[in-house]
């Protein structure tokens, strides 16, 4: 069987790799171009047209592959091809990052040959777009303190849609976060801080909206997403200086009320299992989990 070209994801890909993501809709957050992308500069993911469908291949360590996207029978020959490839090079046949819908795909075709194991810290929190701008009821009422409070300290702060006018001040602060925050000895943390300075860099290019906070004309939050499919937005980024009291949930929420209102959903992405990120996404009282997990062929 011929060898597939993969290839790292580069700018001129955007519109191909969006192409098949839009043939095959999904809420989870590894579907746009932005994540892969931005990503694949971290993490050995390359991509390949395998029959007309896109499948994404990860050797970062055993090779596995992404459930291809495209029309539901190009889908399958692709599956097809990427067994077949698996048994000639006597390598296990793995999917990564498969969604309940996906895995039901898979079992509509192929009953009862595979088994998925879903990842916790994989799942993308998914928030109804109404209540996070809102934050309206009692679960919430620790948020609204937070805001009030934030309003009632800082008087002068506004909000300002991400612009070629603010985005070098954006970096600037993102610089200093870095900085204040010990990225440089966090393996983990530099690289999302990389995909930060990208984002905004790029934020036209990738066409992605951002929204900024600032108190006193001095920029203290911002925050990065764009459309996911069409009844749900996907935050990648959102990031404010600590010691300004109540600037991350004013961020949160004047973000969606700005960027998000004519989506019913906003996906928050992953926690990737970090205890203060999963309390605090937890504590927003999502609406639902979008679930990951690996799928393998049954012994």
């Amino acid at each position: 069987m011929t060898e597939p070209e993969f290839k790292r994801p580069e700018l001129e890909d955007k519109e191909i790799i969006t192409k098949y993501f839009r043939e095959a809709p999904s809420r989870s957050c590894e579907r746009t171009f932005v994540n892969v992308y931005l990503w694949s500069r971290h993490y050995k993911v390359q991509y390949a047209i395998i029959e007309d469908a896109l499948v994404f291949r990860d050797t970062g360590g055993n090779t596995a592959f992404s459930f291809p996207a495209g029309k539901p029978e190009n889908i399958r020959r692709a599956l097809e091809f990427l067994m077949q490839y698996c048994r000639e090079k006597n390598i296990p046949f793995i999917l990564y990052n498969v969604t309940p819908e996906m895995f039901a795909c898979l079992e509509s075709w192929y009953p009862d040959r595979f088994a998925i194991e879903y990842v916790r810290d994989y799942a993308d929190y998914v928030y109804e777009t109404e209540k996070l701008a809102t934050l309206a009821g009692k679960k919430l009422h620790g948020k609204r303190n937070h805001i009030n409070k934030f309003k009632t300290l800082y008087p002068d702060w506004t909000y300002e849609t991400l612009n070629d006018d603010n985005v070098e001040e954006c970096f600037q602060m993102a610089l200093k976060w870095r900085n204040q925050n010990g990225c440089e000895d966090d393996p983990e943390k530099n690289s999302e801080m990389c995909v930060t300075l990208n984002s905004l860099r790029l934020y036209k290019e990738l066409g992605e909206k951002g929204g900024v906070l600032k108190i006193g004309g001095r920029i203290v939050a911002f925050s990065i997403g764009e459309p996911l499919c069409d009844d749900t937005f996907v935050v990648h980024i959102e990031k404010a200086f600590p010691d300004v009291e109540g600037a991350y949930p004013m961020i949160n929420q004047q973000f969606v009320q700005h960027e998000c209102m004519e989506y019913k959903y906003v996906n928050r992405e992953d926690d990737t299992g970090a205890e203060g990120l999963r309390k605090a996404k937890l504590s927003y009282r999502p609406a639902f989990l979008e679930e990951k997990g690996i799928v393998k062929e049954k012994e």
